[in-house]
């Protein structure tokens, strides 16, 4: 009887010891900002039948118990404005909540396009403002073929203060104003994805009557084949790189074509901006490219660190600074913007290479971007100025090819898949309660743009359900001017995607276009004025709360 007595308190004690804790999603963590005017909605997870309590401190309290399958969900009153409060749940404490406005931030890269990215024309505003009150909540990127999630791998908010330069750009400058003309809190959830389409924002009960999408992410909903096409793409990829790699010159001879020492008197004359270069007598564009330039560094700079700026390269490089490797960007939007360490640059002649790689058949340096090298510890470019500690690299570079190849091989990009993005990044977050939603979206889908007022139309249904907030207000910003004057087909394309999305936004009540054609940039898919756009959407949420 005694064995049978201490065998109940041990398997009691064990049953005890592995009792679930209360669990919050991520989003409801320390920093966060709750939307003001709005009930304080809490939810999360525990054991079957537990009882949950929730304190805000200096507040309201409330007590709930978990439903048979371990979830809960609590409602207190409005929390104060402008206030700071903490709130209890069981043992777990979230501090530092403040109480203010809150914007979901959703797109492809021009939404997620980071503030560092647009330090060129604004550094000295980003670097001089401080701000604990605007915060960002970013949603980890990942993809969900089967099941509408109800948390994220784990993440948490984060002040101006500490993570300025990777707040999205536009969702920065957005709040910096509405802060600015409110006195109060603003937090941002960041949840975009470069290149993306729209589809993959939405969920499948919302694409249910357009069986196209429904059957392409039928296709890729096996874990498995997923998988092996992943493993396939690998090894497609490691195969092109094996071959131009084994086959270039410049890195197989005597001598690397990267090496200070390299004699390459014999070498081609050719001005960087202009594209000549990237042809030879088979018409071969794709392969590795070659480049190298000699500047003369004074005494003055010698031995210091140097920043060195080139612009846009299509698709991937690598550069040198006499011998040592600076830089390698594997693609062809990040503005290359490489650190020269101290004791690199030498008294007299310094060699930079640089060994572009082209997959995609359009090698080429993008114009009208800053090609430089920038001395002190400013890595920021002013166009169309040069400073005293600047030597400018635009002009004749000496070039040789290096080997020439077929295209690159494609991937599969599961993140393009319809509803993927709405399970992952969306269902976990879509009850928070919120301001509005600002959407930056569409370059993606040019190419079908007669499709895209449905697909507008339908995404914002769904997630205004999804919210509880049947009005929810959404900002759908207008895409900005891109390509060149003299392509007038390609113009014309974005110009009708433009005039489908005013067409959505005046049949959904509650959906604005905000103006931002004249901001684009005709050489960069992503242009950098994102301040005065941020403007535009806080004038657009301002005149709603106005009306309110």
């Amino acid at each position: 009887m005694n064995r049978i007595v201490l065998l109940g308190a041990l398997l009691a004690l064990s049953s005890a010891g592995m009792e679930a804790k209360v669990k919050l999603p991520q989003i409801f963590s320390d920093g966060m900002v709750v939307q003001r005017d709005r009930p304080l909605s809490l939810r999360g997870t525990a054991d079957p039948g537990e009882e949950v309590n929730v304190c805000v401190v200096k507040g309201k309290k409330a007590t709930v118990k978990a439903d048979a399958e371990g979830r809960w969900s609590v409602e207190l009153p409005a929390l104060k404005t402008g206030k700071t409060y903490t709130i209890k749940v069981n043992d777990e404490t979230i501090d530092n909540v403040a109480v203010g406005d809150v914007l979901l931030c959703s797109g492809q890269s021009n939404m997620e396009l980071p503030v560092r990215r647009v330090t060129d024309m604004f550094a000295d505003e980003i670097l001089a403002y401080r701000n604990p009150d605007i915060r960002q909540f970013y949603v980890p990127r990942e993809v969900d073929f089967t099941t509408e999630r109800t948390d994220l791998s784990p993440a948490s908010w984060k002040s101006v203060d500490e993570a300025a330069m990777d707040f999205s750009a536009l969702a920065y400058f957005t709040a910096k104003a509405l802060n600015e003309r409110t006195g109060l809190p603003v937090g941002v959830i960041n949840t975009a994805w470069g290149g993306t389409p729209i589809e993959s924002w939405i969920s499948e009960k919302y694409l249910a009557d357009l069986p196209f999408y429904i059957n392409q992410k039928r296709l890729f909903e096996d874990d498995a084949f997923r998988k092996s096409l992943s493993q396939q793409a690998g090894r497609n990829n490691a195969a092109w790189n094996s071959v131009i790699d084994r086959n270039d010159p410049g890195l197989n001879g005597a001598e690397k074509f990267y090496s200070p020492a390299l004699d390459d008197s014999g070498w081609e004359e050719v001005d960087i901006l202009s594209t000549g270069w990237s042809n030879d007598e088979m018409g071969s564009k794709n392969g590795s490219h070659w480049f190298r330039r000699t500047v003369d560094i004074d005494a003055a700079h010698a031995g210091k660190n140097a920043t060195l700026r080139l612009g846009c390269i299509v698709d991937a490089d690598s550069t040198w600074v006499n011998g040592r490797q600076v830089g390698f960007t594997s693609y062809q939007y990040p503005p290359r913007i490489y650190t020269i360490p101290e004791g690199v640059l030498k008294e007299g002649k310094n060699v930079i290479t640089i060994r572009l790689i082209s997959q995609g058949g359009q090698p080429h340096f993008v114009p009208e971007k800053p090609y430089k090298l920038i001395f002190g510890d400013r890595p920021y470019a002013i166009y169309g100025q040069t400073l005293p500690d600047e030597i400018l690299l635009e002009g004749k570079w000496r070039y040789h090819k290096g080997t020439p190849m077929p295209g690159g091989f494609s991937s599969e990009a599961f993140q393009y898949k319809p509803t993927v993005l709405y399970n992952a990044m969306i269902s976990p977050i879509i009850d928070y309660p919120v301001r509005g939603a600002v959407w930056y979206q569409g370059e993606s889908n040019v190419g079908r743009s007669n499709q895209y007022p449905t697909l507008l139309k339908k995404m914002i249904a769904n997630w205004r359900e999804a919210s509880g907030d049947a009005a929810m207000p959404f900002y759908v910003v207008e895409l900005a001017d891109f390509i060149h004057k003299d392509d007038k087909w390609q113009r014309a394309s974005w110009q009708k995607m433009r005039d489908r999305q005013a067409e959505a936004c005046n049949d959904t009540p509650g959906a604005t276009l905000i103006h931002n054609s004249d901001l684009g940039e005709w050489n960069d898919i992503h242009p950098l004025d994102k301040k005065t756009l941020g403007k535009r959407v806080a004038d657009a949420i301002t005149a709603d709360m106005k009306q309110k």
